[in-house]
């Protein structure tokens, strides 16, 4: 054995007395001691903090997402009836003084609310389109009446584009009364928000939604209503605005 040789043993922590043939060649690679973890420099660690950054960023929001989806079925399953100062009608699309099927079946929830004694009173609220004769608060109190709810017992707030204004109008309304408590009429995948918003308004706010109209009709119509009350909801959450959507199913 050479000196060379003997050297390249030594390097491979290999006794160089013993037989060559034992190890092999000593130049050979397979031989080589194990060089350990590659070392990445300061732009390959930067990438790989920030794409665990990133996932993480992504896994929290799918997370909170999926929470608020779950929230806002929880909440509609709800139907509370404990007595409240006013049943309040979110109003929703009306033609020429005729509530939409959406609507109807709103309106005929609360009119059940109060021959149930629920509230003393029936809140609609609700503006007009451009182009609209009647608002909305106005074609739900007409509906009312036609149903022999009493004229005396119900008040139209006619203000409101949306459902943020709406609530707030209907606050407004009410304080001015005297009233704080009352119990939201809307559709099923509409409570959570509407509650949340109700309450942001200092009133103290409960929901007893419908349970039929086109929101509920189908496996559909209740996905989407869900995933669009998710939507909305974690938008008013972080801004403070309201983000409405028409309904696909028919109104």
């Amino acid at each position: 054995m050479t000196a060379e040789d003997a050297r390249a043993w030594q390097t491979r922590g290999v006794n160089p007395t013993l037989d060559r043939d034992s190890y092999g060649d000593p130049y050979d690679d397979r031989y080589a001691p194990d060089p350990g973890p590659e070392r990445l420099g300061f732009f390959g660690t930067l990438g790989r903090w920030t794409g665990r950054l990133v996932a993480g960023v992504i896994l929290m929001a799918l997370v909170l997402v999926a929470g608020t989806a779950v929230r806002v079925w929880q909440v509609a399953r709800i139907d509370d009836h404990t007595a409240a100062d006013a049943i309040v009608v979110l109003g929703a699309a009306q033609y020429s003084g005729t509530p939409s099927t959406v609507f109807e079946a709103r309106l005929a929830q609360a009119a059940s609310l109060y021959e149930q004694g629920i509230a003393p009173e029936i809140v609609t609220v609700g503006g007009k389109q451009e182009g609209d004769l009647f608002t909305e608060a106005a074609s739900g109190r007409n509906y009312l009446i036609d149903q022999g709810v009493p004229a005396d017992a119900i008040v139209a707030v006619e203000t409101g584009s949306d459902t943020l204004e709406s609530i707030e109008a209907v606050s407004a309304t009410l304080r001015d009364q005297g009233k704080t408590s009352v119990v939201l009429v809307s559709d099923p995948w509409h409570s959570l928000r509407t509650r949340t918003m109700a309450r942001d308004a200092d009133l103290d706010a409960w929901t007893s939604p419908t349970r039929t109209g086109p929101a509920v009709y189908t496996r559909e119509s209740q996905a989407h209503g869900i995933a669009r009350e998710t939507g909305a909801l974690l938008w008013y959450q972080l801004t403070h605005f309201t983000a409405d959507f028409s309904y696909t199913a028919g109104q």
